[in-house]
């Protein structure tokens, strides 16, 4: 996946999560990365690297 194609796919995803919360303002940041993690997560799985613990989130 090309660099432009992945970070309008997160675009997408950040600010449907955004809107789904109910738009809350001030989290900008956290919604791009949770739809980060989802985007790479995916691309992860599909590629048939999916247990990859490099991608996962802390905690």
């Amino acid at each position: 996946m090309d660099n432009v194609s992945r970070e309008e796919k997160i675009r997408v995803r950040a600010y449907e999560l955004w809107e789904r919360d109910g738009s809350p303002e001030g989290r900008a940041d956290e919604y791009w990365e949770q739809a980060r993690f989802q985007i790479d997560e995916e691309a992860s799985e599909a590629d048939g690297n999916g247990d990859d613990p490099k991608r996962r989130l802390p905690g």
